[in-house]
C-alpha cells in the first residue's frame, strides 16, 4: 500500500506539475509576442533620436584605444638625455620655474626631472595625445571633486601616473583602477568590492576616496611632494626615509632612501604636469571627438540588470556600456537595498531608458520567469540513455532526434560549446515515460523548426539582431537566433550567413 501510495502521489504531482507549466507556456508565449511588438517600437524610437548622433563620433569613442594596455611610465633603459632642439635646458628651467611659482608642489629644476620630461617627448607624444583624449572625459569630474576638499587641482595629473587614465587598470600587485587602490585601502574608504562589483573601477566612487585618502596624507606630512610619496609607497616607507635622511623632509633630500618606484613617482607626476601645462609648445594635441562626461547621466537601477539587456532594449553597443561603466566586473548592475548602484548612458539614450522604464524591467522579470528552475525533488528522473556520436552528427540534428533542446543538451553532458567529436557518448534524458527530464518542465520544449524556404542573409557590421529582424515581416530576434543556432550576439560577425525562413 505505500510503495502505491508513492507512486499516485508522484503521478499526482506530475499532472498537477504539468498542467501549471502548460499555463505558463502559453502564457509566455503571449508576453514574448507583446514584448517583441514593444521593444520593436523603442528600437525605432531610439533610431529617431540617435540619427542626430555623428556617427564618426560614435566610431571614434568605440574603435580608439581608449581600453588600450598602454605602458605610460617611462623605465630606466628608456630614459634619454639629449638636448632637444624644442627645449633647451635654459628654457626649461624657466618654464619649471613659473609652474613653481603657481603651484603649491616644489617644482624645482633638476637633472632627472629633465631627463624624464625629454624621455616622455621622445617616446610617449602618440601615448600623451590618447591620455589627453581621456582627460576631457575625466578631468571635469576630477576638478569637481578636488575643489571639493580644497585640493591642488594638479592632483588631476596624478592619475594619469597611476594608471594613464584607464579606469580597469590593474598593476603587477593587484592595485586597480584610475587612482590604483590596493584592496585593504580601497575598503578602508568605502569603496565597495565584490564578485559583481569593483568601486575602484567607479570613476567617481573612486576619486572620491582618492581625495579623502590625500587630504589624510597632507595632514600628516603638511607637504604634498611628500604626500604624493606617500600615496605611492606608504607613509611607512616615507617615515623611515625621512629618518634615514637625518629628519629632512624634503622630497629631494629623501628621494634617494625611498623604494626605487616611488624615487621616480614624484618626478613623473612633475614631468606629466609640465608637458599637459605646455602641451601646444611641444606640438600634442588632443585626438579629436572624445565623448564628455557632460553628455552622459546615470540612472539608478530599480532592478539587477545586465548590460545585455540594456543592450537588447535599447541597442547601446556594448563597447559603450562597458567605457561608462568600468565598476560592473561581470556586466550586470546588481539591486541591493539602500545601495545606490547606477548606469551610466549616453544622455540620447538616458531618455529613452526612462520614458521606458517599466517596459524594460518588465522585460528583466520576463528572463528572469525563463531561467531554468531546480527539479522537485519528488520528480523522479530515471529515462537516461546513452547516444554514441556519429559522423555527420551535431548537436542540433542529435536535439531534433530526440525531441530535446540544444541547451539541455549541453547541460547534461558539461558542454562548454557546440562542437561534438565521433565516438563521443552523450546523454540525454527522454520524455517518454511521462515522468519530466528536464531541469525546467516536466515536458522539454522543443523549438520548432520551420519546413519550407528560406533566404540567406550576410552581416554587415554594425548589424544586430533587432536591425536584422526588422528588414523582414513577422520574424523576431529570436527566430533568428533559434533558426540558426545563435547563442550570443558576438555571433554575429561580418560576413555570417544567416536562415530567414518564411513565416
Amino acid at each position: 500500500m505505500r510503495k502505491l501510495f508513492v507512486i499516485v502521489t508522484i503521478l499526482a504531482l506530475n499532472i498537477a506539475y504539468t498542467q501549471e507549466n502548460s499555463k505558463s507556456e502559453n502564457l509566455q508565449k503571449m508576453e514574448d509576442s507583446i514584448f517583441e511588438k514593444k521593444l520593436d517600437s523603442i528600437k525605432l524610437q531610439f533610431h529617431d533620436e540617435v540619427s542626430a548622433i555623428d556617427s564618426m563620433w560614435i566610431n571614434e569613442l568605440i574603435n580608439s584605444p581608449l581600453n588600450d594596455t598602454l605602458k605610460y611610465s617611462i623605465d630606466e633603459d628608456e630614459k634619454y638625455e639629449p638636448e632637444l632642439k624644442e627645449l633647451p635646458t635654459k628654457l626649461l628651467k624657466k618654464r619649471l620655474a613659473d609652474l613653481d611659482s603657481k603651484t603649491p608642489f616644489n617644482v624645482e629644476y633638476n637633472p632627472e626631472l629633465e631627463q624624464i620630461i625629454k624621455s616622455y617627448l621622445l617616446k610617449r607624444k602618440p601615448a600623451l595625445s590618447i591620455i589627453m583624449e581621456r582627460a576631457r572625459f575625466y578631468f571635469p569630474m576630477f576638478e569637481e571633486h578636488l575643489d571639493k576638499y580644497n585640493i591642488p587641482l594638479e592632483l588631476k595629473y596624478l592619475a594619469i601616473v597611476e594608471s594613464a587614465l584607464r579606469p580597469t587598470a590593474k598593476s603587477r600587485v593587484g592595485a586597480t583602477g584610475l587612482w590604483q587602490f590596493m584592496y585593504q585601502t580601497g575598503v578602508l574608504y568605502d569603496l565597495n568590492i565584490s564578485s559583481y562589483i569593483d568601486e575602484r573601477s567607479d570613476p567617481i566612487r573612486a576619486t572620491e576616496a582618492a581625495c579623502k585618502y590625500l587630504s589624510t596624507l597632507y595632514k600628516i606630512y603638511n607637504d604634498w611632494d611628500l604626500a604624493l610619496a606617500a600615496y605611492n609607497s606608504g607613509p611607512g616607507n616615507v617615515n623611515k626615509a625621512i629618518r634615514r635622511a637625518g629628519g629632512s623632509t624634503n622630497f629631494w633630500n629623501i628621494r634617494n632612501y625611498l623604494p626605487r618606484e616611488t624615487a621616480g613617482y614624484v618626478p613623473a607626476f612633475y614631468a606629466t604636469m609640465y608637458i599637459f601645462k605646455y602641451a601646444n609648445e611641444h606640438n600634442i594635441v588632443a585626438r579629436e571627438n572624445a565623448i564628455t562626461r557632460f553628455e552622459t547621466d546615470t540612472i539608478k537601477v530599480k532592478k539587477q540588470i545586465s548590460f545585455k539587456q540594456i543592450q537588447e532594449t535599447l541597442n547601446v553597443d556594448p563597447e559603450i556600456l562597458r567605457f561608462l561603466n568600468p565598476q560592473y566586473k561581470l556586466e550586470i548592475i546588481p539591486y541591493v537595498k539602500d545601495k545606490n548602484y547606477v548606469l551610466t548612458l549616453p544622455i540620447k539614450h538616458v531618455g529613452n531608458f526612462v520614458s521606458n522604464e517599466n517596459l524594460i524591467y518588465a522585460y528583466v522579470d520576463a528572463q528572469a520567469a525563463k531561467r531554468e528552475k531546480t527539479i522537485p525533488q519528488n520528480v523522479v528522473v530515471n529515462n537516461q540513455i546513452t547516444y554514441k556520436v556519429r559522423k555527420g552528427d551535431y548537436l542540433g540534428r542529435i536535439a531534433s532526434k530526440y525531441k530535446v533542446s540544444v541547451t539541455s543538451l549541453k547541460r547534461w553532458n558539461n558542454l562548454r560549446s557546440n562542437n561534438v567529436t565521433i565516438g563521443q557518448r552523450l546523454k540525454i534524458y527522454t520524455n517518454n515515460t511521462g515522468i519530466a527530464a528536464s531541469s525546467s518542465s516536466s515536458k522539454t520544449t522543443v523549438k520548432e523548426i520551420p519546413k519550407g524556404g528560406f533566404e540567406t542573409y550576410t552581416v554587415k557590421s554594425g548589424d544586430s539582431l533587432w536591425t536584422i529582424a526588422q528588414k523582414y515581416a513577422n520574424v523576431s530576434a529570436a527566430n533568428i537566433k533559434d533558426w540558426n543556432n545563435i547563442w550570443s550576439a558576438k555571433s554575429l560577425k561580418p560576413g555570417t550567413k544567416l536562415k530567414i525562413f518564411n513565416k
